[in-house]
């Protein structure tokens, strides 16, 4: 199929983004109808969305949470992690991730990642768990819709008597050997934030086969109570709205379809963009990639990204700084006399990973001016 118009007269009409919600009238009336109950706190619409959340993929009970940060801090804390335990984890992902390791006050570990894949390497995790036997804990994180590679990771994780906690908070709907992320682990956490697979503006959800962390969980979210007044434990208000509960609803109605869309685009990519001045992502032959990001990998990154931009294609680096590099992180590794391994890899891709449009509102237009655009490229 060929372009309808020419790339100036497509640059002067419109900007392709790097992400779009994909919101409609049923978020809308959605968010009406509870407004107008009044009952706008944690309430039964919240209690509904956990319910529909586990039943669509999979799980045995969730927690629905007010952002996915707060997702990731009480999910370490109900598998047990106490200040001064060793977190084995990846530097190459959101920063939430290890700061929800600080608000513990434990020590991440961080482990170098595969270069294709981007996630954490099984390879790296057995070297790190040797290295510390005194490891209890690996947080991972299922990068960009991508499952890690968790045969080989439960084996190590065996092995060493490592939990695992699961950040999957690019990666609804993902599964690996057919079995959903967030179940491979004492429990899983999703983020809800606009520019993820399904949105509720922020929120997050806390998602376990194990009952009994389940209601540890929900026990930390809301102060440390089940009784209304009485405390058992030092809690958090973590609690989720029914606002952003009601966009959820109508969003899990979509997520099946969004998904298909994102997949849909990638393939398009795949078949089409034929440049040798860039690479384009890895998908392991077990892995149902729901392409949170399409991220290529190329050495001329900063020429790609003024070009793409010069013609309206929106894009994305995920990320430029690895996390062990960051100021933050490396002042508390210090302060706590914890030597941090080196991460070449992480460092590598931190300066030619590149992540372009494949939100599922692409139009086929859209597509197809990124592919052309992208193919147009040289230096």
């Amino acid at each position: 199929m060929g372009i309808r118009r020419t790339g100036a007269e497509y640059n002067d009409m419109r900007h392709i983004p790097i992400a779009k919600p994909s919101i409609g009238t049923e978020e809308i009336e959605a968010v009406t109808r509870v407004l107008e109950t009044g009952q706008l706190a944690q309430g039964e619409t919240v209690y509904q969305f956990e319910q529909e959340f586990s039943e669509h993929f999979g799980y045995t009970g969730s927690a629905a949470v007010a952002n996915g940060t707060a997702a990731l801090h009480v999910a370490l804390l109900a598998a047990g992690v106490k200040p001064g335990d060793k977190v084995l984890t990846t530097p190459f992902t959101f920063v939430a991730t290890s700061n929800a390791i600080l608000y513990c006050n434990a020590v991440p570990v961080f482990v170098d990642v595969d270069e294709a894949s981007f996630n954490i390497s099984p390879e790296a995790i057995r070297k790190a768990a040797n290295d510390y036997p005194e490891a209890r804990y690996l947080l991972l994180v299922h990068l960009f819709g991508q499952s890690c590679e968790m045969d080989k990771i439960a084996e190590i994780a065996k092995e060493f008597n490592l939990t695992i906690i699961e950040d999957c908070a690019q990666a609804h709907g993902a599964t690996y050997q057919s079995k959903p992320v967030g179940t491979f682990g004492c429990g899983g956490t999703f983020s809800f934030y606009p520019t993820k697979n399904m949105s509720t503006g922020e929120g997050g959800m806390i998602v376990s086969q194990d009952t009994q962390f389940l209601e540890t969980s929900k026990l930390l979210i809301n102060h440390g109570s089940k009784q209304r007044y009485v405390h058992e434990v030092l809690g958090y208000n973590y609690r989720m709205t029914n606002i952003s509960a009601a966009i959820g609803i109508e969003q899990l109605k979509k997520i099946d379809r969004m998904n298909s869309a994102r997949r849909k685009n990638a393939e398009y990519y795949f078949s089409n963009i034929y440049n040798s001045l860039v690479t384009l992502p890895f998908v392991h032959e077990y892995s149902h990639h729901v392409f949170h990001q399409f991220t290529i990998t190329t050495t001329h990154r900063d020429q790609l990204v003024s070009y793409l931009s010069e013609k309206g294609i929106g894009t994305g680096i995920h990320y430029q700084l690895p996390v062990h590099k960051q100021m933050h992180i490396k002042e508390y590794l210090a302060s706590v006399k914890h030597k941090q391994y080196s991460c070449p890899t992480a460092e590598k891709l931190s300066e030619q990973v590149l992540s372009i449009p494949v939100n599922p509102e692409l139009s086929m237009e859209d597509l197809e001016y990124v592919v052309q655009t992208i193919n147009n490229f040289s230096v």
